[in-house]
Formats: C-alpha cells, structure tokens, sequence
C-alpha cells in the first residue's frame, strides 16, 4: 500500500477502482503501477506540465472523473491556476467552447 501512497502523492486523488485492482488482482496492479510512474515520472516534461495536459484531455472528453481528479493531483503538486487555464484554452482551440467550458467550471469548484 506504500505504492499506492507514494503514487498517491505523486499525482493526486487515486481512483477507487484503482485501489480495488491492488486487492482483486495485485499482478495487474503492480504492472499498470510500473506503467503509471513511468508516465507521471518527471522527463522532457515535468510532472506539472503532463497534469496540464491530462487536464485538458480530460476536459476535451468531458470526463467529469478524470478533470477532478486531474486538477485535484494537480494543485497538490503546485499547478498555478494560470497554468491549467492556458491549457484548457488549447482544449477550446482544438475541441471547441464545450471543453473549454466544461474544464473551467471543474477549475474554478477546485481552486476556490
């Protein structure tokens, strides 16, 4: 569970089904665990830069879950507001009013 902590802290709020995958089935678990880290791990792009981008993902696929999350995991790693906000105007640029939209209410609930 020290994993699931780290990660935790890493990049945000863990997905409950997440959680339940480390009970049910530890072998997949740890695989998608592995995959994780190596995706989240700071490389050309920070960690704060890739929360920026999942965010906007997120907000382009109208997936309430994964924005709230995302910005949740984002602010505790330090992501300026400002940060999120230009990201979700490319959102808007490449999927439209909706995903801007959409990704601004979730930013303005969580950054209060």
């Amino acid at each position: 569970m020290s994993d699931m902590n780290d990660l935790e802290k890493k990049i945000g709020k863990i997905p409950v089904i997440f959680r339940e995958l480390a009970e049910n089935n530890p072998e997949l678990h740890d695989k998608i665990l592995a995959l994780d880290n190596l995706i989240w791990d700071d490389g050309a792009l920070s960690r704060q830069t890739k929360k920026v981008i999942a965010i906007s993902i997120a907000a382009a696929l109208r997936d309430e879950h994964a924005v709230q999350a995302q910005i949740a995991g984002a602010k505790k790693l330090g992501v300026k507001k400002e940060e999120i906000e230009e990201g979700l105007r490319v959102a808007f640029l490449l999927s439209g009013m909706p995903a801007y939209a959409y990704g601004k209410a979730k930013l303005e609930e969580t950054y209060k």
